[in-house]
């Protein structure tokens, strides 16, 4: 009977559990997206991506939609302005209530003040801080996950040339096509988009530090590994920030 109560307990904790707020950081290919999925369907609570929501309002012809699109087609990045709205307005909907997995957004620490600003409001339900977790890879090891990266292009099949290999180099294993790689898989254009997902990321994190909401999670272990171990996080995060 004993073990039986602690099960049923341990399984009503976690089924109590409100992740609330979250935010995944993590450089390119540390596997950011697979991992916001597996907690997504872990935790039945949606994934917020600042890009889908620009398509979406764009599609829909809103009002930030029209301004976003003018300025797009510009050649310029939607401004912050733009963006926090449509995260705001996002925000209000019943289904981010349990919480959210926060996909690019904030960017910037401007970004990140507004969002703290933003949960403080009494119309956001559950009232919980954003927690944040970075998902940590060597840059050798992301150069490799990204240089040698390549696709088949009849069956989109994937392969790494140093950790998935196909059985003849260049050649797909299922239907013999030779494979491609992408033009932005290259060492030049990683060595760029790190310098500036530093740049924007590292004052971020000292935000969410510096306020104790902030852990990592080494992205060089199993998928489920890592999983677990953002798992483990938001329930260590989440205990200190109530």
């Amino acid at each position: 009977m004993t073990n039986n109560s602690a099960l049923h307990s341990t399984a009503q904790a976690e089924s109590e559990f409100l992740p609330g707020p979250v935010l995944l950081l993590g450089a390119p290919g540390v596997g950011k997206g697979t991992q916001a999925q597996l907690l997504v369907s872990k935790y039945g609570i949606p994934q917020l991506s600042t890009g889908d929501l620009l398509r979406g309002n764009i599609a829909r012809g809103t009002e930030l939609g029209i301004k976003a699109k003018a300025i797009m087609a510009a050649g310029h990045l939607v401004d912050d302005e733009i963006v926090n709205q449509m995260v705001f307005r996002r925000l209000l909907e019943k289904d981010t209530h349990r919480g959210y997995i926060l996909d690019g957004y904030p960017r910037t620490l401007d970004q990140a003040r507004f969002l703290d600003q933003m949960i403080a409001d009494p119309r956001f339900l559950p009232r919980l801080p954003v927690i944040a977790v970075s998902i940590v890879v060597s840059y050798d090891q992301l150069l490799q996950r990204i240089t040698g990266r390549r696709t088949c292009p009849v069956c989109a099949s994937i392969y790494n040339i140093y950790s998935n290999a196909p059985k003849v180099a260049g050649l797909c294993d299922l239907d013999g096509a030779n494979l491609t790689q992408r033009a932005d898989d290259t060492e030049p254009v990683f060595a760029e988009r790190m310098k500036t997902f530093e740049a924007q990321t590292a004052p971020v994190v000292a935000h969410y530090r510096a306020l104790g909401r902030f852990e990592e999670a080494d992205g060089n272990l199993s998928v489920d590994a890592v999983n677990i171990a953002i798992q483990q996080a938001l329930s260590k995060l989440r205990g200190a920030s109530k």
